[in-house]
């Protein structure tokens, strides 16, 4: 049997041989689920094998390993879709869960012919030499270790630090109705770190992190998790001093990077092809008129190599793509699973995801972010004479019927006369969506995407994804504080 640690392995073999089926079970299974009243249906096979570490008060209390394995089938017509999954998979499991899938979508009647034709993901983003599900248990607790070391020799305000690792390997197989057959295999690596601060009965805390579909090797080398360290500490031993935010209407820029959430939140789940067919977006009928400045370009991209968010497929076997969502300002276009892509007349986009075998896909982000402008930053910063400078963010609403969001600030400063000056507690940027987008008016040319630590929930569905934002001037922001 192939070695699920290995990144060469193929999909299709691992799953025939670990399930004992070949293509005639697989062909009778979607065959079964394509009955006359449904449009189509598919078949996804998962096998997940995880790791995870936490160390906190300068003690790993966490370590566990974890391996799941299963199918899920989905019968999709016309707007209803069923879907049935099993964790103990064989030919009569399977028809099983195919039959319970056509009676929840109510499509009856006799089986299709279907003829199985393997392929492979259009893309090869992460492909591994060594896969960091291989590396020695005690290597990855030394790491917490040095990192909980490292942050309290930082400086001895640091009074506890929070260090979290995960690292998974998931293979999947997506068998449709129209015959495809393709597979993925897909390493992921996190390392997170909080660093807690504390003086004079004041204590703040710094977040940190990073990762992406890469070997473990990427967190170590060089002097990679030492910055993350850093950034976490430094950020919790500022906000020691930081004073009470402002409150009100004013000019506030957008750090580079990670403040990139406040994009995926405020604007991204609202370009979400679900949410536009329904018509419960602030995005809803309309594709070709202006939603935001001239300045703006948003982009949706499944295809960068190593990052966090990207796939060789998405969850029903399309090869993921580069989508340009808002262009100049103009809305282009929606993020696309297959069956709302079907119903609104359109082609998917690779943005059907799902969290495991066990749900149902829907249109998801993978990395989204908007294209660098022409500005300095130091040239946005010196145009405010007062302001806000955020530069990271915790958690954040939206509503993607109205547009309206609050985000809160975790790293913040006052900007004075055009420079960068105290730092801020308390901040929160509360705003809309699409009228936020109208009111950018300097767009730098310092794109970044995000570390590689994101995850977005959606519909109690987790998954990974980027973010990212150049820096970026909204002239008109309500901010939320504790200063009048």
């Amino acid at each position: 049997m192939p070695n699920p640690t290995d990144g060469s392995l193929e999909p299709r073999n691992f799953f025939l041989d670990r399930f004992a089926l070949d293509d005639g079970a697989l062909e009778d299974t979607i065959g079964t689920a394509i009955a006359r009243k449904a449009d189509f249906a598919d078949i996804y096979f998962e096998f997940r094998s995880s790791e995870s570490f936490s160390l906190e008060e300068g003690i790993v209390k966490r370590a566990n390993k974890n391996i799941s394995q299963g199918a899920g089938v989905r019968v999709v017509a016309e707007d209803k879709f069923g879907c049935a999954h099993t964790d103990e998979v064989s030919t009569d499991t399977l028809r099983i869960a195919t039959e319970t899938a056509r009676a929840i979508a109510d499509s009856g009647g006799s089986e299709a012919a279907v003829a199985v034709r393997p392929a492979r993901p259009k893309h090869d983003l992460y492909s591994l030499a060594n896969h960091p599900l291989d590396v020695a248990l005690q290597e990855k607790i030394d790491l917490l270790h040095k990192i909980d070391i490292a942050a309290r020799r930082h400086d001895p305000r640091i009074t506890n630090v929070m260090a979290g690792l995960g690292i998974e390997q998931k293979i999947i197989l997506v068998v449709t109705s129209s015959g495809l057959v393709v597979g993925d295999v897909q390493p992921l690596v996190r390392l997170s770190i909080s660093c807690i601060a504390e003086d004079k009965g004041v204590r703040q805390q710094g977040t940190s992190g990073g990762g992406g579909r890469v070997e473990y090797s990427y967190v170590t080398e060089g002097d990679r998790y030492m910055k993350w360290l850093r950034t976490a500490a430094d950020q919790a031993l500022r906000n020691l001093d930081a004073v009470d935010a402002p409150a009100g209407n004013m000019t506030v820029v957008l750090g580079p990077g990670w403040p990139g959430v406040l994009l995926h939140e405020a604007v991204g789940h609202g370009l979400e092809g679900d949410f536009n067919r329904k018509q419960t977006s602030a995005f809803s009928g309309r594709i070709g008129e202006r939603v935001a400045s001239e300045l703006c370009t948003v982009v949706d991209d499944g295809t960068i190599a190593n990052r966090r968010g990207s796939l060789n497929c998405d969850d029903e076997g399309n090869p993921t793509k580069r989508n340009v969502l808002i262009e100049n300002g103009i809305l282009c276009g929606y993020l696309q699973d297959r069956m709302n892509a079907r119903l609104m007349g359109v082609e998917p986009t690779g943005n059907g995801r799902r969290e495991s075998f066990a749900h149902a896909p829907m249109p998801r982000m993978t990395n989204t972010f908007m294209l660098a402008g022409d500005s300095e930053p130091e040239d946005i910063i010196k145009s405010v004479p007062k302001g806000l400078y955020a530069a990271n963010f915790g958690g954040g609403q939206v509503d993607i019927t109205s547009g309206k969001f609050v985000f809160s600030a975790t790293e913040a400063y006052l900007i004075e006369n055009g420079k960068v000056t105290r730092p801020v507690k308390g901040a929160t940027l509360i705003g809309n969506g699409p009228e936020s987008l109208t009111e950018i008016s300097m767009v730098g040319n310092d794109l970044a995407l995000d570390e590689g630590v994101g995850t977005c929930g959606k519909d109690g569905q987790s998954v990974p994804v980027g973010v990212g934002l150049p820096t970026i001037k909204i002239d008109n922001l309500t901010v939320g504080g504790t200063q009048a």
